[in-house]
Formats: structure tokens, sequence, C-alpha cells
């Protein structure tokens, strides 16, 4: 073989052994621990009947073209399990540990499902993750003390599962969070103080939370606060009154008691539910309430209604203690079909100036039944109010001494 022959030869094998390692990398460029942590994970879940989310998994090909796998370079950045398209069955199975291994990912979330089992434990070792959501599943079980490790963490959204014990202080002190949502669940033991000065959102709706809320327990970022179907206790004024940037507060269902801050009224929410609790005293806005739907009932608040009130559109203060007449502005804006709702029933109010021919607007509704006049024009109120027109003269003698 002559020296031009064995050169092409030489250079044939390189190309060859070049082609092979590039065929070889496009295949395997992935870190071969993220490799081994995606078969892992991929073992202890499968599809629900009618979801086809792992068909696309097949590890004789990158994993970085797999559903919901997203790299940078040779690492997971993103993992997405599940079809997120509204209606998909969904996944079933445990989280694998193997999942901390995943140590440059930064998202981790799972479709609604039925996930049972604990959170793993692992997950606190991906120090660069992000956003973690893994709700509407079956989860159960504390959630981790370790998660304190999750510094980088910004949205935290464990909704909708079946999670038991106490929120872990740790989870409060986390600098970065933005979104916490752990509504629906089964958690119990007190509110921790949350310490980042960039949360917005704080649900926690829906569990067994019990105890006070300290007056600087929240940052004034949050905008969504929802604490409502819980057993929380004690006044929240001083609390409340630092959170002005609230556009929607739901505290219902729970036993605080004390006064509402008149300066409430006048931060930009448009949707307040504080009915069923033991709020007392009088309430006194500040100036014209402009929050679409103030839900007061069903607490101990007493005084005569401010006309701040008036320009509410849905307004409920019924169930309460509250005395006097009722300012005519409502009457001028109720007529007008301004308010929608008004219910002002069970109270101990003496009188409201409104002609008894007057037609209320079709669009609104009012009811005054079982205070301490005969109501001056016959409304439809809701069966809840009871069949009694007006509340017993005793009663109204009672209250007045």
């Amino acid at each position: 073989m002559g020296k031009h022959e064995r050169m092409r030869v030489v250079s044939y094998t390189l190309f060859l052994v070049a082609l092979f390692h590039f065929r070889f990398l496009a295949f395997a460029i992935l870190d071969p621990l993220d490799f081994l942590a995606l078969q892992s994970i991929r073992k202890s879940l499968s599809d629900l009947p009618g979801s086809n989310f792992f068909d696309s998994w097949d590890f004789t090909s990158d994993p970085c073209n797999f559903a919901g796998v997203y790299c940078e370079s040779d690492r997971v950045m993103a993992l997405n399990l599940g079809d997120p398209r509204a209606g998909s069955p969904g996944l079933t199975g445990r989280i694998n540990p193997a999942i901390g291994q995943l140590s440059a990912l930064a998202e981790l979330s799972i479709v609604p499902g039925r996930i049972f089992g604990s959170l793993p434990q692992s997950i606190s070792q991906l120090k660069d993750l992000r956003f973690l959501a893994i709700s509407r599943n079956f989860i159960s079980g504390d959630i981790p003390a370790s998660f304190r490790q999750l510094r980088s963490l910004k949205t935290l959204d464990l909704s909708y599962n079946q999670l038991a014990g106490e929120i872990p202080c740790s989870i409060g002190a986390l600098p970065e969070l933005t979104n916490v949502i752990l509504c629906h669940n089964h958690l119990s033991g007190s509110v921790p103080s949350f310490l980042s000065q960039g949360l917005t959102r704080l649900d926690l709706k829906h569990n067994a939370l019990s105890g006070s809320l300290a007056p600087n327990s929240l940052p004034p970022s949050l905008q969504f606060l929802s604490l409502s179907w819980n057993r929380l206790t004690g006044p929240v004024d001083k609390l409340l009154s630092r959170l002005e940037q609230l556009n929607y507060l739901d505290l219902s269902l729970n036993l605080f008691t004390g006064p509402i801050p008149g300066r409430l009224f006048s931060f930009p929410i448009t949707n307040l539910q504080l009915e069923r609790n033991l709020f007392c005293g009088s309430v006194q806005p500040v100036d014209q309430v402009t929050i679409t739907t103030v839900d007061l009932s069903y607490n101990r608040l007493s005084g005569e209604i401010s006309p701040m009130f008036s320009t509410v559109q849905n307004l409920y203060l019924n169930n309460n203690r509250f005395t006097g007449q009722v300012p005519a502005s409502f009457v001028d804006r109720l007529l007008s079909a301004s308010i929608q709702i008004l219910y002002l029933q069970h109270n101990y109010l003496t009188g409201m100036e409104i002609n008894p021919t007057a037609e209320i607007p079709l669009s609104s509704s009012l009811c005054l039944q079982y205070n301490c006049m005969v109501p001056p024009i016959q409304t439809t109120c809701p069966l809840k109010a009871g069949k009694e027109k007006t509340r017993p003269t005793a009663q109204c003698n009672e209250w007045k001494g």
C-alpha cells in the first residue's frame, strides 16, 4: 500500500471515529446523574388511563427531548411532569427521592392527578430550586423542615393535597418567597412569621390552623391574603393596618376578635371577606369605600352604619348588632341600581327612609327583616334570613338598655 493510500485510510478512520463520537454526544450529552435520576423518577410514576405523557420517555434517545424535561447544556433545569392541558388525567405513583439528584433543577411541577406518598426530603438538596408546584394530588405527611435549605425558592404551591402537621417556621424564613399556596390541606398549628419582603401571595385557607397572628408576622408587600376556614383567633387590627398593598383579603370563618381598622377600607382591595368571625365594635371607614364586595356578616359589630359604605356594590352587614337609621345615601344608590346587594337583616336597626311604593330595581337585592322596625318595603330575602319580619320588642329594648 502506497503512502498516499495509507494516509487516506488513516484519514477515513479518524473521520469514522469523529463521526461516532459526534453521534454518541448527540444522544448522550446529559449529565450521568441526571440521566439516572430521570430513569428512577420514571419507574416510580405512570400515566393514568387516558394520559400518554410518558410516551416520549424513551431512554435510548436524548432525555432533553422528553416531554416536560428542559435542559441547559448537560443539566436538567426544569421538570414539568404531566400533560398541562386542562382535563388531562395526570399521573399516579410516588415521587422518587432520586429527584434530589437533579442538582441544577430550578423548576419542578406536577399536574393534578393521583400522586401519593410523602414529599421526599431529598427535594431540599435542590439549592437552585425557584419554583415548586405539586397541587391537586394526594400528597400526605408533613412539609419537610429541611425545605429551609431552599434559599432560592420563590413559589411554593402544595395546595389541594392531604398534608398534615405544622407549617415549619423555616418556611417563613425563606428570603426569596413571593407566592406561598398551601390551601386545602390538613395543616395545623400556628401561622409562622413570613420574613420575605417580596411576598405578595399567601393562601392558607381550608386548613386547621390555630393561634393568633403577631402584628409584624406578615410583610407589607402582601397583595393577596386568604386565611379563611381555619381556627385562628385574636385581634388583627394592627397587622391589617400595615398591609397597605392588599387587593384581596379573606379572613372568613375563623375566630378573629377585636375591631376592624377603618383605614383597611381605603386599601386597593376589590374583594373583602371578613364574615363569620368575632369582630366587634363600630366600623368607621375614613373615606368613601370603593371596594366592590364587602362582607362583614355574622360578627359582633355595633354602632351606626357608616354612610361611607353606600358606594359598595355588594354589601353584607347582616347578623351583627348595628343600630340606628340606615343612612339616606343607601336609599338613593339602591334605587339607582348602583347597589346590587344590601343585606342588613338580623341587626337592631330602627328605620330606613324609603317610600313604601318605591320599586327596587330587578338587578338589586335588599333585605331588612328581623330588625327593630317593621320593614318599610317588602322585599325578597334569602331563606337563611328566616320568616320573622321584625325582632321582638323585648330584645330591642334590652339592646337599647
